[in-house]
């Protein structure tokens, strides 16, 4: 099993899949990074050779930014829009939306699952008893 950017890839697939499962790495990425490393992207994680998987962790390494770095700087973007207060900013800390898509129905994704605005029975105080 092959380890690149701390992920282990799965040794079944095909490693221009495979690199996929690094955060921030997709299947155009992938092909790039192949390339340039000489690899042929049909080959199984599990045929690779120790030199071919050094050539990839290297060239990502150097090249590109991946999981727990690109997830902080991604963090980071965020936060400095939460606290200049832009509309996108404000849209991420109350839950809804950011890219403009509608609220009235819909985006139950970033909203979370309906709350129904429902009737409250009121209970009736019991008459006092009769003597």
């Amino acid at each position: 099993m092959a380890r690149i950017a701390g992920v282990d890839l799965p040794n079944e697939k095909r490693i221009e899949i495979a690199l996929t499962y690094v955060y921030g790495i997709g299947r155009a990425t992938a092909r790039k990074i192949l390339d340039t490393a000489g690899v042929s992207g049909s080959i199984r994680v599990k045929n690779l050779t120790d030199e071919d998987t050094g050539k990839l962790r290297n060239i990502i390494e150097r090249e590109y930014k991946v999981e727990g770095a690109l997830r902080s700087e991604m963090a980071m973007n965020i936060k400095r829009l939460m606290d200049i207060g832009a509309y996108r900013g404000l849209r991420h800390r109350r839950g809804l939306p950011v890219r403009g898509q509608r609220t009235k129905t819909n985006a139950r994704t970033r909203k979370g699952p309906k709350k129904t605005a429902g009737v409250m029975k009121r209970t009736v105080a019991k008459p006092a008893p009769k003597k």
